[in-house]
C-alpha cells in the first residue's frame, strides 16, 4: 500500500525517526491506535497509551511493560482530561508528540435526526481532540525548549469521510471535518513551534468498521495503516492519505458532485436489507 503525503512545513528537516521519543496516543485499545502503539514500542519509544478501557490498555502494555504506559480516560470528559496524568507516579515532563486516535462512529437514519447520537460523536471525535491538545500543548512546548532543533508534533487521525458527503454519516463525517479544520487552524498558529499533521485514512479493518453494513472499497489492515503513519512521523507532513485509490476517487467526487451524489454515494450507502 502506498501513502499519499502532501507538503512539508517550510524549514523543517525530515530526518529518519531514530532517536527514542515520548508520545501520547489516544484511542490505543484497538484498531490503528493499538497497532501504532505496538509499532512505536518496537522502535524503542515510550508511549502513554490512552483509552476508556483500562483492562484493554493493561493487556496492550503487557507486550512492552517498560515502554507502554496505560492511562485510562474518556477524551470527551473535560474534567478527566484536565487530570489525565495525575494518576502517574512520574507524569511526563515533555512530549515529543501526541497522536489523536480516539473516536467513535454512530450512523444516522434519516428522517430521524438523533441529536443524542450527533452530540456523542462530536464530543468524542472533535471535543476529545480539543481536550487532548489542551493538555498536550504545554508538554509539547517543553519538548521544543529541550531541543529547539526539532519540532514536536501533533498527529490527528481524521477520515476521508470529511472529503465529501456519505450516506448516514451526518454525525461521523461532520465530527471528522470539524477535527480536520481545528487542526489545520491550529497549524497556522503553531507552525513556528509544533508540526501538525492530519491523517486521512479510508476504510481500515478495525472493530469500528466491523459494524458497517455497506461496501468498503480498497480496505486496508490496521497494521498497514499504522505502518503508513509511523513511516511519516517526524517529517512534518501537512497531511497523509491512504489508500491512494480511495483518496483519488473521493477527490474526483469533490470535482464531479453530480456523479458522486447521483450514483456512487448511493451504492456506498446501501444497506443489505436481507440481513
Amino acid at each position: 500500500m502506498e501513502c499519499v503525503q502532501e507538503g512539508t512545513i517550510a524549514g523543517m528537516a525530515t530526518p529518519a525517526m531514530t532517536a527514542t521519543r515520548q508520545y501520547w496516543l489516544t484511542g490505543a485499545s484497538s484498531g490503528i491506535g493499538r497497532e501504532l502503539a505496538l509499532l512505536l514500542a518496537r522502535q524503542g519509544h515510550t508511549v502513554y497509551v490512552s483509552a476508556r478501557s483500562l483492562p484493554a490498555l493493561q493487556a496492550l502494555a503487557a507486550n512492552y511493560p517498560q515502554l507502554l504506559l496505560p492511562l485510562a480516560c474518556d477524551v470527551s470528559n473535560d474534567q478527566q482530561m484536565e487530570q489525565v496524568f495525575d494518576c502517574l507516579s512520574e507524569p511526563p515532563l515533555w512530549l515529543d508528540g501526541i497522536i489523536l486516535g480516539a473516536g467513535i462512529c454512530e450512523y444516522i437514519d434519516v428522517p430521524a435526526l438523533d441529536g443524542g447520537s450527533m452530540r456523542r460523536v462530536m464530543d468524542a471525535n472533535y471535543f476529545g481532540v480539543v481536550n487532548a491538545c489542551r493538555v498536550a500543548l504545554p508538554l509539547l512546548q517543553a519538548a521544543r525548549m529541550r531541543d529547539p532543533s526539532r519540532k514536536p508534533e501533533i498527529i490527528g487521525i481524521g477520515s476521508m469521510s470529511s472529503y465529501t458527503g456519505f450516506a448516514r454519516a451526518e454525525a461521523y463525517g461532520s465530527s471528522k471535518a470539524a477535527m480536520s479544520y481545528f487542526l489545520q487552524s491550529l497549524r497556522c498558529d503553531l507552525q513556528n513551534e509544533i508540526a501538525v499533521t492530519v491523517v486521512y485514512p479510508g476504510f481500515v479493518a478495525t472493530p469500528m468498521t466491523a459494524q458497517n453494513d455497506f461496501n468498503m472499497p480498497f480496505m486496508v489492515s490496521a497494521t498497514q495503516a499504522a505502518r503508513c503513519i509511523a513511516d511519516n512521523m517526524g517529517k512534518a507532513k501537512l497531511s497523509i492519505h491512504f489508500p491512494w485509490q480511495l483518496h483519488l476517487l473521493l477527490k474526483l467526487a469533490t470535482w464531479l458532485p453530480g456523479l458522486w451524489y447521483g450514483r456512487i454515494a448511493i451504492l456506498l450507502g446501501r444497506r443489505d436489507k436481507a440481513g
